[in-house]
């Protein structure tokens, strides 16, 4: 029986015919498989499993532009656990080595790999670096940065800033600036004045990074000192979106005789998957979607860039399809998610902070009127003890949108199923196929001719091993 959707607001359906109309143009060409790259795009999903892509296409009421890319999979497994982080697997698709959890840029005994861009930049390559996310967090961390332990942010942002990349576009400038200029650093280093005094423009806003002409860019953005928001949440005046910084990117290192490598990251995937938060993971992956579209674009122009875009691993155990009291199993209501205006993260702040639980809940889910067995949930949640309340409201408040798309979640962390591998462009035949995460950057590094073992080997005679603190 066909499905009656309910209108979307006009922002979101503006999305979603733009996101159409890139679609219809997107059908991938026949690789040429004797050429090689002279660009690479790696984009990264982090957290999107099969199931997200799925869902935002049930929510948009189209394909995907990823859809025509797809030509195989990918084992996500760590060196010490099925269920792999997101240092774990970034240091493989940066480096080709699998490490530990928790690790970035180092082998499980601590000894640093060469990473993508690192022989990117010996052989003469401009690089760029985009994320959603925190530019010092676990992925983009683990293509310019060896620490032991993820959390050694401080660390990360130094070697981020000593290998001198082309184009750095994120979130959270507080590890950028000292405690007196808003930041959190206790060194009194202020790398955004350290930048601007090599030569660099630094942008804030995205109006000035429309304005940006000129490498080298850095671009940290975020309302105050946090990162970028949740894309149902983002203030488009205020902070760019993933397109956007794409874009710029595109357009400021595309002109490089030599070529490029940029990494792109949807960040916030992983977030909202943490939260379990269906609406949250529909609209990153759409507009995740939107950036693939625009590096699409710009690779059928160029006919000597190869993209790939591949997660680093499923957050959150999205499962679609789910009995809900005497409802059929066999029916979905992806069309509920349009109605959301807030992520559950965002709903559940506005509680803490003291606003009326249910109020909050129906305006932020789009809901009429929440159920009885909802209302006392959420009531429960908003009157645990606070160490708590956060993660109570988290629930309550993804169960009540959860339970009207009927999609079900087994955990607000990893998992170890397979993420889907997407490619286009010279090279992209040798992608076909199931996969170990570190063949992605082996395969990069031979269609570039990058020598990661020789980076590895310069690395090592420098430091032998990173120790933990």
């Amino acid at each position: 029986m066909p499905r009656t959707r309910r209108l979307a607001p006009p922002a979101l359906l503006a999305l979603m015919l733009a996101l159409g109309a890139a679609t219809a143009h997107a059908a991938a060409a026949p690789a040429d498989a004797t050429a090689r790259p002279r660009n690479v795009i790696l984009m990264i999903p982090d957290g999107c499993g099969p199931a997200a892509i799925t869902l935002a296409r049930l929510v948009s009421g189209h394909p995907l532009v990823l859809d025509s890319l797809l030509v195989g999979a990918v084992e996500t497994h760590s060196a010490d656990s099925d269920v792999t982080d997101s240092a774990a697997g970034g240091t493989a698709y940066a480096t080709g080595v699998k490490t530990r959890n928790r690790m970035v840029g180092v082998d499980p005994e601590g000894r640093p790999l060469g990473t993508l861009v690192e022989a990117a930049q010996v052989r003469g390559l401009e690089t760029g670096l985009v994320t959603t996310a925190d530019l010092t967090d676990a992925t983009p961390a683990a293509f310019v940065a060896h620490v032991a332990q993820r959390t050694l942010q401080d660390s990360i942002v130094l070697q981020m800033v000593g290998h001198h990349v082309d184009l750095l576009l994120g979130g959270d400038r507080s590890r950028w600036q000292p405690i007196p200029a808003g930041g959190r650093r206790r060194d009194d280093r202020d790398l955004l004045a350290e930048h601007r005094a090599r030569g660099g423009t630094v942008v804030t806003t995205p109006a000035e990074l429309a304005a940006a002409r000129r490498l080298p860019l850095l671009g940290l953005f975020g309302i105050g000192t946090d990162q970028i928001a949740l894309e149902i949440d983002r203030d488009t005046l205020r902070e760019p979106s993933l397109a956007q910084m794409t874009a710029k990117a595109l357009e400021l290192l595309g002109p490089s005789p030599r070529g490029f490598f940029l990494l792109v990251e949807g960040g916030r995937i992983d977030d909202a998957g943490h939260d379990d938060d269906p609406a949250g993971v529909a609209r990153e992956v759409l507009a995740y979607d939107r950036a693939v579209a625009l590096a699409l674009a710009f690779a059928r122009r160029d006919s000597r860039t190869l993209i790939v875009s591949v997660a680093d691993h499923e957050t959150g155990g999205l499962g679609l399809g789910r009995r809900v009291g005497r409802a059929s199993p066999y029916v979905m209501h992806p069309e509920s998610l349009l109605a959301a205006r807030t992520s559950v993260w965002r709903m559940s702040g506005e509680i803490v902070d003291g606003g009326d639980p249910v109020t909050v809940a129906e305006r932020g889910t789009g809901v009429d009127r929440l159920e009885d067995d909802e209302r006392a949930a959420l009531l429960t949640a908003a009157a645990a003890p606070d160490s708590a309340r956060r993660h109570g409201l988290l629930r309550a408040l993804s169960e009540i949108e959860s339970r009207r798309v009927r999609v079900g979640w087994s955990t607000g962390g990893h998992t170890a199923v397979d993420v889907g591998l997407y490619a286009f462009g010279p090279g992209s035949e040798r992608f076909r196929g199931l996969h170990e995460n570190t063949d992605v950057a082996r395969l990069i590094a031979g269609l570039l001719g990058l020598d990661l073992d020789a980076v590895t080997a310069r690395l090592r005679g420098a430091v032998e091993r990173v120790p933990p603190r």
